[in-house]
């Protein structure tokens, strides 16, 4: 079943409210209409937040400022922004941008592209105003202005005018504020009545927001809006027409690129460092272009020629650049800045397990770390986190490199024998043992310390050998493609917590359809269970589960 946090989503709700209030002056989230509630708000992630400014103003338009760091809860990093609320501090860097781009919008170089010209641009308009007010805040708010809201705005607009003599200052201002509203920086999802019994559904708007923000990682568009507006989408023709027509655009590829590097933690690159004397060949802009790789492989595979992707455990191909092609000591052709190889069946590779953004990541500076890899393998395919060590574990033998056991691997489980390691080490180390072939950079070897390197393992019984054989067996293991429809549930609607009983059909049609990425987005995009809400928490409720946590 799904659960909702209550007590935790308006403890987020009422920090954003006191932040933004104390510190812009205005009300925070409109409230919604009698019969509806907001249910969950969402912080927009900095890609979010650059892509919705890039298709409001224009990709001309900077985002010049730093964005408030998110962590990961449930595997996702997009979970957290669903109960992070803003900080001063970050308050304060939304509050620069805002100001930076309301600058950029109205200087005199973009003018043309606002919806109206004043007819004196040192006097106030009132319908040029309003015209502005009401087009940027439909697109910003994802939502059409209250009426309250749109005098709100020309009233500053009109009175920074006549301080100024200044129109275009008055339109500033006004749009400054806007973009510094929680209105912009969350994502509201709005619950109305369904119509069947106390369950809910999300409004026309919060649909709209949550399929643009899935499938094309950016705001809704003028044509998603208007559909919103018209009611369209809280129709089975209105929705599947939208859905169809968003996954047919080529944005699709930004919106699951956004998604897989979340499910897959590349931005764990962002922070890997090697020892330059051990492996000189990690050099600057390697990690970037091992990101890439990894999403290209994806999408190519999943998106573009609509493959299993089960196979992204076990296939061969990929698309390098020069700089992999260094790594991976493979000649590289010089037709371009990317080429799609296939390595040789002897290479030991294995889809996204041997690719250097996956080995490089969970390794150490300078070697690699079954366990780490084992651990983050479980994680991200398996949907099976593995708890914190207990803070008192000894290590040293682990990392002593000259101990008299000499390979890692020997090391590893004679660490592992102690019953307090074992349970963990049991289901994680097997994963990353099979991977002992690949260095902390992801090059080949066969030997470690001058000891030929066993790759073999076992795991509840199977055994198999090397990266191909821990391919085969996740590619074969049910959990792995149940954890990705999860997880992509999950990536839609973070304020919700799914099972595989939550959405039957939905699944259903993802195993038909031979485990196709499109298949599964499309499913749950069309299905009612994807916009369900649960009827809200009684008060003693939630006040006795606040009371059994703490």
């Amino acid at each position: 079943m799904w659960t909702e946090n209550a007590s935790v989503q308006r403890a987020a709700r009422s920090a954003v409210g006191l932040v933004l209030v104390l510190m812009s002056g205005e009300a925070a989230i409109a409230a919604p209409p009698a019969d509806s509630q907001v249910v969950s708000l969402r912080r927009l992630t900095e890609k979010e937040y650059r892509n919705s400014i890039a298709d409001i103003f224009g990709k001309e338009i900077e985002v010049r400022g730093s964005f408030e760091p998110t962590k990961r809860s449930n595997g996702l990093a997009a979970v957290s922004t669903a109960f992070l609320s803003v900080t001063p501090v970050g308050f304060e860097s939304f509050s620069k941008m805002a100001n930076d781009i309301a600058a950029q919008v109205t200087a005199e170089n973009y003018r043309a592209k606002l919806p109206c010209t004043p007819q004196d641009p040192k006097t106030f308009d009132d319908a040029c105003s309003s015209k502005i007010m009401s087009h940027y805040g439909l697109l910003l708010f994802r939502r059409p202005l209250t009426g309250a809201e749109l005098d709100n705005r020309v009233g500053l607009s009109r009175r920074i005018t006549g301080q100024t003599n200044d129109f275009y200052a008055g339109v500033r201002s006004s749009l400054s504020m806007l973009l510094q509203l929680p209105d912009f920086i969350f994502r509201s999802e709005v619950a109305i009545p369904s119509g069947k019994g106390k369950l809910r559904t999300l409004d026309s708007y919060s649909r709209a927001t949550v399929l643009s923000y899935l499938l094309w990682n950016t705001t809704p568009d003028a044509e998603m809006l208007q559909a919103a507006q018209s009611g369209e989408l809280n129709t089975p023709a209105g929705l599947a027409k939208q859905v169809n027509r968003l996954m047919a655009s080529p944005k699709l590829d930004a919106g699951m690129r956004a998604f897989f590097d979340d499910l897959l933690q590349l931005d764990t690159l962002d922070t890997v460092s090697k020892d330059s004397l051990l492996y000189p060949k990690w050099g600057s802009g390697m990690a970037d272009s091992a990101r890439e790789e990894t999403l290209r492989t994806v999408t190519g595979l999943a998106l573009h020629d609509n493959g299993d992707i089960r196979d992204l455990m076990t296939t061969r191909q990929t698309y390098i650049d020069r700089k992999l092609a260094v790594l991976y000591r493979v000649p590289f052709p010089f037709t371009g800045d990317w080429a799609k190889v296939e390595f040789p069946a002897d290479s030991g590779r294995s889809g996204l397990l041997t690719q250097i953004s996956t080995l490089s990541m969970f390794s150490h500076p300078g070697r690699s770390s079954p366990t780490k890899r084992g651990v983050a393998l479980a994680d991200i395919f398996l949907c099976l986190p593995t708890p914190e060590p207990p803070n008192d574990v000894d290590f040293a033998e682990v990392n002593d490199a000259n101990n008299p056991l000499k390979t890692l691997r020997q090391r590893l489980l004679s660490h592992a024998g102690n019953k307090v390691c074992a349970a963990c080490h049991d289901r994680s180390d097997p994963l990353g043992l099979s991977l002992e072939a690949f260095d902390t950079i992801g090059g080949f070897r066969t030997t470690d310390n001058g000891e030929k390197i066993d790759a073999s393992a076992t795991i509840q019984g199977q055994s198999f050998s090397g990266a191909q054989g821990l391919g085969q067996y996740l590619h074969d293991n049910p959990r792995y493609p149940a954890c990705v429809a999860r997880r992509l549930h999950t990536y839609g609607r973070s304020a919700q917590r799914w099972t595989m009983d939550d959405f039957p059909d939905t699944y259903k049609a993802f195993q038909s359809s031979g485990f196709r990425l499109r298949a599964l987005l499309q499913s749950m995009a069309l299905s009612d269970s994807f916009y369900a809400v649960p009827p809200p928490e009684s008060p003693s409720t939630d006040t006795a589960k606040a009371a059994a946590v703490h």
